[in-house]
């Protein structure tokens, strides 16, 4: 499905506003609940802070490979040439003295182990970015189904009002008839019962429409209920021949997939970060500053530079165990990947199956709608001649209602199937 344009969304933010606060009923196209459930659903706004969360892991990585600069500010009270006699493996000379300086610390290399960490960073916040692409595809689904649901529920409603329409005038008619001696009371009983069923079938039609309404309503990210009136859209054709189209892009788009992905870029990089904690790390410390007061022994400045090596030798298999635990890490995200294609092939091929389904159920409620006229046309006029009961009578009302809510909602089970094929093939963005 095709994103609308910045400047699309920008017209949209500024006019929609306006008119959910002038107006009564909200009048939608599906691309209009979909740009307000990208705007409004709270899940994509969490979605977007967290992906932008960890774009930030790469920058505190690599803050490791630049210098670090503080200051400092020391005043003493001491007895002058005394030493420290306890606490240190050093007994430096203490003299009374107030005193500020700067100190710079800077790496120079640590063998690749901070530039692995930075990759791994990276890669783990563009995975994050595709975890953010999957919530907002999931809202897009939600939209499009409530979007469906509410216009089968709206037809399913009006074939509803039609039926009692339909078996109130049935109703009145046989009620006549009995009162001029033409018809016997049984026929009105049962034309009363059929009534009496398609009021019942309109106040269930009625509660569906409302709750269709309130799950459209939490979709589009709306916190009062409105009165929703939805462009009906065009009936789609069908679906490709084969399915192993919509896998390959399934495999290529889904954002699942994507996400495993980097996931495990992510886990190598770092599995190499851990293997260099064994390797020595170079670095070199800075310091100058004043001493304004203090002990004709102290200089009035001091400065100092130097080098320093780190190598591990021994720290009761820590290393070890951290690479360990980084190697198997990194395995299981890989199966995970795996495992996450295998129910991508089988969600895919459910979803196209079911579409296939519900295309052809359209045709097919069509013609049931037909035939369901016809047999009550002729069961109509057989009673009206007095040639069969209203049993029969009863019976074609029955198979003409079920066939007119089947053909209402075929239309829209088919394009809610659709929209969860678009889903599980990954276009749905």
């Amino acid at each position: 499905m095709r994103r609308p344009t910045p400047l699309a969304l920008l017209l949209f933010a500024f006019f929609v506003p306006v008119a959910l606060a002038q107006q009564g009923d909200l009048t939608l196209t599906l691309e209009q609940a979909e740009q307000l459930a990208i705007r409004n659903n709270p899940a994509i706004a969490a979605a977007q802070y967290t992906a932008q969360a960890a774009a930030q892991g790469p920058l505190e990585a690599r803050s490791a490979l630049l210098p670090t600069v503080f200051g400092s500010a020391t005043g003493v009270g001491a007895d002058n040439g005394s030493r420290l006699a306890a606490g240190a493996l050093n007994n430096p000379v203490v003299y009374s003295r107030l005193g500020a300086g700067l100190t710079v610390n800077q790496l120079v290399t640590d063998f690749g182990r901070t530039k692995s960490l930075i990759e791994s960073s990276k890669f783990h916040a563009a995975a994050e970015d595709q975890i953010a692409e999957s919530v907002r595809a999931n809202v897009l689904l939600q939209t499009d189904r409530a979007y469906f649901a509410f216009l089968r529920a709206q037809s399913v409603l009006t074939v509803s009002q039609q039926t009692v329409t339909a078996r109130q005038l049935v109703s009145d008619q046989v009620t006549q008839l009995a009162q001029a001696s033409l018809k016997s009371q049984l026929d009105v009983s049962f034309a009363n019962v059929n009534l009496a069923q398609a009021k019942i079938q309109l106040s269930a039609a009625q509660n569906q429409l409302s709750s269709a309404a309130a799950v459209l309503a939490t979709a589009i990210g709306l916190l009062e209920q409105r009165t929703f009136i939805l462009a009906d859209p065009a009936l789609p054709a069908g679906l490709d021949a084969a399915v192993d189209g919509y896998i390959r892009t399934a495999l290529q788009q889904r954002p699942e997939i994507a996400n495993l992905r980097l996931e495990v870029s992510a886990a190598e990089r770092f599995l190499n970060a851990e293997k260099d904690l064994s390797r020595p790390t170079i670095g070199v410390i800075g310091t100058t500053g004043v001493v304004p007061a203090g002990e004709p022994n102290v200089p009035s400045r001091y400065g100092a530079i130097g080098a320093n090596i780190s190598i591990p030798v021994f720290n009761g298999g820590l290393y070890k165990a951290r690479r360990t635990e980084a190697e198997l890490r990194m395995q299981a995200v890989t199966r995970r990947v795996d495992d996450q294609k295998n129910r991508i092939i089988r969600d895919v091929r459910t979803a196209w199956l079911n579409a296939n389904t519900a295309f052809e159920q359209v045709g097919l409620t069509a013609q049931l709608l037909d035939q369901a006229k016809l047999a009550l046309d002729l069961a109509q006029g057989r009673y009206d001649l007095g040639l069969s009961s209203i049993v029969e009578l009863s019976q074609a009302q029955l198979n003409l209602t079920s066939a007119q809510i089947a053909n209402a909602g075929a239309k829209f089970d088919y394009l809610a199937e659709r929209s969860f094929l678009a889903y599980e093939a990954g276009t749905l963005r």
